[in-house]
């Protein structure tokens, strides 16, 4: 694994932001690290880049206990913090080269120009940074973090205040570059999780509350069934059905059947209709989002 917490816990004096959290992720892998404000994801977050120093558990990036090789951690490591420190002044090719120079990147030149290709920069790159649009500073932001090809790749809710446009070139950067590294992404848009990671990783109050596979968090739901008639039905037929939990009526003709299990049960009711001669003209499922799981589980 190239990232694995164990037992992470920080406290601020009384407050515990962050309390015995554990969870991995590998190379290859983007995990997306759900939460609503102050549940602890950019502690957690500074925590694995070496800003903060955890009050008590374990970070390792890439075998390397940062407590223990903090300045060796940092060299696998790029990092996008949520407010993206960017020095307005300096050009786009002039600012990258800074970054370059301090990482003790070779090869400077070639290097930064294949980066401002693979970040879409090439149109601005005579810009002083502080004349960008927010979606070109972010690109910039995000070639600095890759400017010393690091395995880790840290991302505190990269597309904050993009336009819709700019939020989708964002979400095609991340999932090319992270084919080969490890990326951990931070993020309120549910859309953006499904759409890029992996896996999800749902921190409340600063405990775990999910953490799993996309498909596997997103089937957590039990399965809803809609129908449609041509004219009403006797629900009650369907009520005393054992794997359903509740039959609502939606409108005139039209139900949603709440299973109680996550299965598709929909040939079962096919069945039933057929059996009751009922008129059917719509039948299909839906799963709860995540969006619906992520509100529950944070309330």
């Amino acid at each position: 694994m190239s990232v694995v917490i164990e037992n992470l816990t920080k406290k601020f004096d009384s407050q515990v932001a962050v309390n015995n959290i554990s969870f991995s992720a590998q190379k290859g892998e983007v995990l997306g690290f759900l939460g609503p404000n102050g549940a602890g994801k950019s502690t957690t977050m500074k925590m694995i880049t070496g800003f903060f120093m955890p009050t008590s558990g374990k970070i390792e990036v890439c075998g390397e206990d940062v407590s223990e090789h903090p300045l060796s951690v940092k060299r696998n490591i790029g990092y996008l913090p949520e407010h993206n420190p960017l020095y307005l002044d300096m050009y786009v090719k002039e600012y990258l080269a800074f970054a370059a120079e301090i990482q003790g990147v070779k090869g400077t030149k070639q290097h930064i120009a294949n980066l401002i290709d693979q970040c879409g920069l090439g149109i601005e790159q005579g810009k002083k940074i502080g004349a960008l649009s927010k979606g070109y500073r972010q690109r910039v932001g995000l070639a600095q973090a890759l400017i010393h090809d690091p395995r880790v790749l840290i991302l505190d809710e990269p597309t904050t205040g993009l336009d819709p446009n700019q939020i989708v070139e964002i979400r095609n950067l991340i999932k090319e570059v992270g084919r080969d590294k490890t990326v951990i992404f931070s993020t309120h848009i549910m859309q953006e999780v499904q759409a890029i990671c992996d896996k999800a990783l749902i921190i409340n109050r600063g405990d775990v509350v999910a953490y799993d596979d996309i498909d596997k968090l997103a089937g957590d739901g039990n399965v809803m069934i809609n129908l449609s008639f041509e004219e009403g039905i006797d629900t009650t037929i369907l009520e005393e059905i054992d794997w359903v939990a509740k039959v609502e009526e939606i409108s005139e003709g039209k139900y949603r059947v709440y299973s109680n299990t996550q299965e598709d049960h929909r040939s079962d009711l096919f069945s039933i209709v057929a059996n009751q001669k009922w008129k059917m003209v719509e039948l299909s499922v839906e799963s709860t989002s995540l969006e619906e799981i992520f509100q529950k589980l944070t309330k």
